[in-house]
């Protein structure tokens, strides 16, 4: 199984944090690397299976989200090469949040596990775009 890690400290506290990504159809905070969100079907960005498309290449869907502890979960259904439904499968994301008490900021982790016979190109393409994400996060928040 191939799994993804990145992480950034986003300049707000969690609450400032997770009230902007909460809603899986709202990535106004990911801007410019989300260019375009097409929502697909009835689901409200706070329903379980809340489906999406990213740029006009991401398929992704809503699997879990706890409140509570700050965190969403989501399946990347299919995609661009080597993230097409053919090349993986079982492809779940993370986001969670922590406080870092000593400066009211927030520790963003994000995670992602997936199976597929090219792991190592699936983390080569993902963690550059988590990477990009976190950053648009960090200068959202900042």
């Amino acid at each position: 199984m191939g799994n993804c890690y990145n992480s950034t400290v986003a300049n707000a506290p969690r609450e400032k944090v997770w009230d902007s990504i909460k809603d899986f159809h709202n990535l106004s905070w990911a801007e410019p690397v989300i260019t375009k969100l097409e929502i697909i079907g009835e689901k409200t960005g706070q329903e379980i299976g809340a489906a999406r498309k990213l740029n006009d290449a991401f398929l992704e869907t809503l699997v879990s989200v706890n409140e509570d502890e700050y965190t969403f979960t989501y399946s990347i259904d299919d995609g661009p090469e080597p993230l097409s439904k053919d090349s993986v499968s079982n492809y779940l994301g993370t986001v969670r949040l922590y406080p870092v008490t000593d400066s009211n900021t927030t520790f963003v982790e994000w995670t992602s596990s997936y199976e597929s016979d090219s792991e190592q190109a699936v983390a080569d393409f993902c963690n550059p775009i988590y990477a990009a994400l976190l950053d648009a996060m960090k200068s959202f928040f900042s």
